[in-house]
């Protein structure tokens, strides 16, 4: 099996250090965890900023800022940020983030930006204008048959083909399957670049269960706190560490 590609995903939007003491917050707790979770093993970087409060934030003054401050201390680790609205910002809100970063790349709900079409072709046009690699998120196959809706139409660009399969939910007691991921791929099974992250203690058997079939992968706090065997991870860093050994003892 070839080495597959980890992402890790150290906060997201909705938790906080009451979840967990070692979740980064602050600029120099992400830039941190980035460089932890680098040596550990990850790839790449999905990035979500707070604000003072330490609530989720689209403000584009404080991406650009956590940007050039991870290229200057860890810039062997591509960025990816993220404009999801996680129920607090519009459309409007999340496009004029990404016409003001004009991101490398930048992850994109398709259900999100669906809920106001008139301006799902402007969002993937200024992308496609600032050369912002895009990675359409897909919670279930009604998503998957929007994304293919929309590039049909030409509202997504030629090139913007990148997706990551959501297994799973954003909810308390959450437990993904690798089963879960039967469905995505019977929907598109023609996908040529795509990720898989999960919930809860499965999420490495989902990763690795992905791995298997040549999908990339997304791993960190933003998803699981915890171990396959239910413990907690002491940090990010160490859940990507765990990952990395789980793929290399299945490796033939």
């Amino acid at each position: 099996m070839r080495r597959p590609h980890v992402m890790v995903a150290p906060n997201g939007a909705r938790r906080g250090k009451a979840d967990h003491p070692a979740l980064p917050v602050t600029l120099p707790e992400i830039v941190a965890a980035a460089r932890d979770c680098h040596a550990a093993g990850a790839d790449a970087l999905h990035l979500h900023v707070r604000d003072s409060a330490g609530g989720h934030s689209l403000d584009a003054g404080r991406y650009r800022e956590a940007l050039a401050e991870l290229g200057a201390q860890v810039p062997a680790m591509p960025v990816q940020i993220t404009t999801e609205a996680a129920g607090v910002f519009d459309v409007a809100t999340q496009l004029a983030c990404l016409e003001a970063v004009r991101p490398a790349r930048a992850s994109v709900s398709v259900r999100e930006i669906a809920r106001d079409p008139g301006l799902a072709p402007r969002v993937y046009a200024a992308c496609a204008g600032a050369g912002t690699e895009v990675q359409h998120i897909l919670y279930d196959t009604a998503d998957i048959a929007r994304l293919r809706d929309w590039q049909a139409r030409g509202i997504v660009r030629p090139g913007q083909q990148a997706v990551i399969f959501v297994l799973g939910r954003y909810a308390p007691g959450q437990v993904s399957s690798p089963a879960d991921l039967a469905p995505f791929l019977a929907a598109m099974p023609d996908a040529a670049d795509w990720t898989v992250c999960a919930f809860g203690p499965g999420e490495h058997a989902c990763l690795a269960a992905a791995a298997r079939l040549g999908g990339k992968l997304r791993v960190g706090f933003e998803n699981s706190l915890a171990a396959p065997d239910g413990t907690v991870h002491p940090d990010n860093a160490a859940s990507v560490a765990s990952l990395r050994s789980l793929l290399e003892s299945q490796d033939p």
